[in-house]
């Protein structure tokens, strides 16, 4: 920033701190972030739309075919050159990535994520990738209200709390949804909900819709307007779909830990581009509704055309056969998962998100098309089975079922669906969270005791620095020393009350206490006759720098009863944690936490 641009700001700093409250500032600050989220998903949305474009040119015309095949394949091209070449950064999922800032990393967000996925994530999904934008939106949103943040010299709480406004800007802007944006942020980030923290997510998200309806104007994504009543008499049905739901997202889940497990053990990111593009080239061709995002699917079939939602396969099937129908919503079901983890597989950016909703999409209409056809004399509303269908798959793969509820209860224009969207939801989540405790987005991170939640003692925990309350100022000794050495060169000369023993690898073997020695500390006799090998003993527990987290590092305190308890790292003595200096470090941040 040049010098002018930083006594300026100065300058701002302290006028801010003469003329405006904190809390004032937090809310026009949330307004700002808003707006800056909402432009950046407008600008997303507005760059896919022009690479889309490409498609549809005249001169492509007689080649579709063939070029569901090609266009991802350049898209994961151009995204692996600018990986390569131009950024040199990992390109995170948006939503994992940002949470893992939040626990880890105190809110500070790189610059570069502010651009990085608003330039990947429209080659990758414009081309043809089946990957959604919403998480891109986040993570650029996130970098922009972390960043603002820290500009603005706001403290790690604010910084947090702008990530979430941010997160629900982004929401907002997508779907122009703003309650179902705040419970978003809330749901997903383990935002706390107070006055403090509401108000900013409602400026926030009121600020990113205002910002979509001024440049996309009143243009939705999900265009839908609710036609069919809630029946009573569906209830069933809506049980075997949550149902249906239910194991589907497990099927979701599985399948994007599988392939990306698969794709990891290629170590040459040209490798994983070659063999990913190929695969996502091969399932488009032979299933051109995967194409890109998927929005056309779910509108289509939320209108009832469904022919236009499958659109033209290279098979010559006969599509008036609704069981020929129903066989290939299922198809793209399945298949839509496949399609989305070997994009990410091959190095694409992208979301999980709108896959989400097309899969659920797929087999709610589906599901409703079996019903009426089995002969049985049921009819239902397919439109209605489908936003159901959604709601069931967003519970399930995301586990945010109030989130699910409120934003198709605003993509339908009021609550007239709300008793199905609460039962499916609620089931659906409850049966995928027994089989994946964690979502795609947290699975990692609790695997790593990194997750945020809304526990907040955890969160303090997650949050401390472990090197913060290592000490490795010790005197160490070897297990060959004399009493005399340990004497003369330990004892007389440290403060401390213990010494660890390691050998000559570093390897952690014992310690000897004050205590051990104090009553042979004047037997002069024996100096030369006892060494640490025999006068060491084993503590009451090892803390593994490289494995255990602070909640582990609690417990293991707890069990022993230890008031310092030696660290090992890559295998080596690397210092030692004082439990009082622990729980100092851990009241320190819980105040920042709570005040």
């Amino acid at each position: 920033m040049p010098f002018s641009s930083k006594n300026l700001l100065r300058k701002f700093l302290i006028w801010k701190y003469k003329h405006i409250s904190e809390r004032q500032f937090v809310f026009m600050l949330s307004i700002l972030v808003g707006f800056l989220a909402g432009m950046g998903t407008v600008a997303l949305k507005n760059l896919t739309h022009y690479i889309k474009l490409l498609f549809e040119l005249e001169l492509f015309k007689n080649y579709q075919n063939s070029l569901y095949f090609i266009f991802p394949l350049i898209g994961l091209f151009l995204v692996y050159l600018i990986k390569q070449i131009w950024l040199k950064k990992h390109i995170g999922h948006g939503i994992s990535s940002t949470l893992y800032a939040i626990s880890k990393l105190g809110g500070i967000i790189p610059r570069y994520n502010i651009y990085a996925a608003l330039i990947t994530a429209p080659l990758t999904a414009g081309f043809g990738g089946s990957v959604g934008l919403q998480g891109p939106a986040v993570s650029v949103g996130s970098a922009l209200g972390s960043n603002a943040a820290r500009m603005f010299h706001m403290n790690q709480k604010t910084r947090m709390l702008l990530i979430g406004c941010a997160a629900a800007g982004a929401m907002a802007s997508m779907f122009k949804a703003p309650i179902a944006a705040i419970i978003f942020a809330v749901e997903i980030f383990s935002l706390d909900i107070a006055f403090t923290s509401l108000i900013p997510l409602l400026l926030a998200s009121v600020s990113a819709v205002v910002t979509s309806y001024f440049f996309l104007g009143t243009d939705i994504l999900l265009r839908f307007q609710l036609t069919d009543k809630f029946e009573i008499t569906d209830i069933g049905f809506y049980i075997i779909l949550a149902l249906a739901t239910a194991f589907a997202s497990v099927y979701f889940s599985k399948v994007f830990f599988t392939i990306s497990n698969f794709f990891k053990q290629f170590e040459s990111r040209a490798v994983r581009l070659l063999i990913g593009a190929l695969a996502i080239g091969t399932i488009l061709y032979f299933i051109p509704p995967l194409y890109g995002e998927g929005y056309g699917i779910m509108n289509n079939l939320l209108k009832g055309d469904h022919l236009a939602a499958i659109g033209k396969t290279p098979f010559d099937l006969d599509l008036n056969n609704v069981w020929v129908v129903i066989g290939l919503l299922l198809g793209i079901a399945v298949f839509k998962a496949i399609a989305m983890t070997t994009t990410f597989g091959a190095g694409g950016v992208g979301g999980v998100f709108i896959p989400t909703l097309v899969m659920g999409s797929a087999i709610g209409n589906a599901f409703a098309k079996i019903i009426n056809n089995i002969g049985l004399n049921f009819e239902v509303s397919e439109s209605n089975f489908t936003l159901i269908g959604m709601t069931g798959l967003m519970a399930g793969v995301l586990h945010a079922p109030l989130t699910a509820i409120f934003l198709i209860a605003e993509i339908t224009g009021g609550y007239e669906l709300f008793v199905p969207l609460m039962l499916v939801s609620a089931i659906s989540f409850s049966i995928t969270k027994y089989y994946t405790a964690h979502s795609i987005y947290t699975l990692k991170l609790a695997e790593r005791g990194e997750l945020m939640t809304h526990d907040k003692d955890q969160n303090v925990l997650m949050v401390l620095d472990i090197d913060k309350v290592i000490e490795t100022n010790f005197i160490v000794l070897r297990p060959e020393m004399k009493l005399r050495h340990i004497l003369e060169n330990a004892v007389a000369k440290s403060s401390r009350n213990h010494f660890p023993v390691v050998d000559e690898d570093q390897r952690f073997l014992g310690v000897i206490r004050l205590d051990d020695i104090r009553h042979m500390m004047f037997d002069t006799d024996i100096y030369d006759e006892i060494d640490a090998a025999s006068l060491m003993h084993a503590d009451a527990g090892i803390i593994d720098y490289d494995h255990d987290s602070m909640q582990d590092i609690m417990d293991t305190f707890k069990k022993s009863g230890a008031w310092n308890l030696p660290v090992t790292k890559n295998g080596k003595y690397y210092g030692y944690i004082s439990k009082s200096k622990l729980l100092t470090a851990y009241r320190q941040q819980l105040i920042n936490f709570t005040k």
